[in-house]
């Protein structure tokens, strides 16, 4: 993969794309399955797997906590691995680790409800955000003082029970206790739906299916440039969420109102693809019940207003959504778009940077979370 600068400039395209793009694995559902692997009580193989910061800390947390896992390089996407795990059947062999799960919150809540199914001492910390980023629900739901990492946990063989977690922060605490075996009364959002039918349907040989929260910016490509982009492998019946988001790009184009879409019902990250579509609708998108965009790798709330209206965008912000106004032409203009190390930020901008020009992106790196080659994958669509 290219190194990338500390600054890079997306140059607009000249011509509408025609191309196929394979997107990497999915980072939720990769890191989902590599917990039910080694509970299982078989040599597992996920083909298809990402590999990117979040996973890999998730990798090496499991070898850190005893697990056998071999990680082969797939020839066919150079993000994403063969990951082979030997499930001990629900044993942890270490009996003490100590855990650094970066910013990857998927790896800090499904870690923290695992490692309470072991017996022995294991720490678990990360970088200064996550140490912001919620865990409390979580922690009252298994017992842990707190409310945020860093933690360390003495574990006694948690036995499965049945559990009771808001899903109001995150719906990846319901995720994280669902895959250890506990039942969970929660809320049932799009994720955790995700998690019960992979528990139901988990096999040794599993394949992961695209990211299509990664996939939703080439389909945005498409939309906003004409021609045709293909996304490898689109899933039929997909565990994602965000496999509805094409669904919801011709709403933009209808003259009307407004269009209203819930971060918490309708769709999953892409929902941050399509504030960068509205952009260019024809009338106003309204994202609701969207706070927990405030919680994440940063507060993709404040950040999306404040860097569209560095580019021009009219956009409201309030304290659980946006209101994201259509451009009138000669409205935008290039600008210097802090990415607040946060890769969807740095991949939704480098979407705009396509039909806006002068559009230049700081730390394009942080893209390594879940798409370390993004970037060489949006010049494919040049060809």
């Amino acid at each position: 993969m290219k190194e990338l600068p500390d600054i890079l400039e997306i140059q607009p395209l000249t011509k509408s794309p025609n191309c196929t793009v394979t997107v990497p694995g999915s980072k939720s559902i990769t890191n989902r399955a590599m917990i039910l692997a080694a509970r299982s009580k078989a040599q597992c193989r996920l083909r298809g797997a990402l590999w990117a910061d979040d996973t890999a800390v998730m990798v090496e947390a499991l070898q850190q906590l005893g697990f056998r896992v071999n990680v082969v390089v797939d020839r066919k996407e150079e993000a994403n691995r063969t990951i082979e795990i030997e499930g001990r059947g629900g044993a942890i062999p270490a009996t003490k680790a100590d855990l650094y799960v970066g910013n990857a919150g998927t790896a800090a809540r499904f870690l923290t409800a695992f490692v309470c199914t072991g017996k022995g001492e294991y720490r678990l910390h990360g970088d200064p955000r996550m140490h912001q980023r919620p865990m409390g629900d979580l922690f009252r739901a298994l017992g842990i003082p707190g409310e945020h990492l860093p933690v360390t946990i003495r574990a006694d063989g948690m036995a499965p029970t049945r559990l009771k977690v808001s899903g109001e922060e995150s719906s990846q605490f319901a995720s994280a206790l669902l895959l250890v075996g506990h039942q969970v009364d929660t809320e049932e959002h799009a994720y955790v739906t995700m998690t019960r039918r992979m528990v139901a349907e988990f096999r040794p040989e599993y394949v992961i299916e695209p990211d299509l929260s990664s996939a939703s910016y080439f389909v945005a490509a498409e939309w906003l440039c004409g021609g045709k982009v293909e996304v490898n492998g689109w899933p039929k019946n997909s565990l994602q969420v965000d496999g509805r988001f094409p669904e919801f790009l011709p709403e933009l184009r209808r003259a009307g109102s407004g269009v209203r879409v819930s971060r918490l019902r309708d769709l999953g990250d892409s929902v941050m693809t399509l504030v960068i579509c509205a952009v260019f609708g024809e009338q106003p998108l309204e994202l609701v019940e969207a706070a927990r965009l405030r919680e994440q790798e940063c507060d993709r709330l404040t950040a999306l207003a404040t860097e569209l209206a560095k580019v021009g965008v009219k956009v409201e912000e309030k304290p659980a959504g946006l209101v994201v106004h259509p451009a009138k032409a000669g409205q935008l203009h290039g600008a210097e778009i802090e990415t607040y190390n946060d890769h969807r930020m740095a991949m939704c901008f480098g979407v705009l940077g396509l039909k806006v020009p002068g559009i230049r992106l700081k730390n394009p790196r942080c893209v390594s979370k879940t798409f370390p080659n993004f970037f060489e994958k949006l010049e494919q669509i040049r060809s």
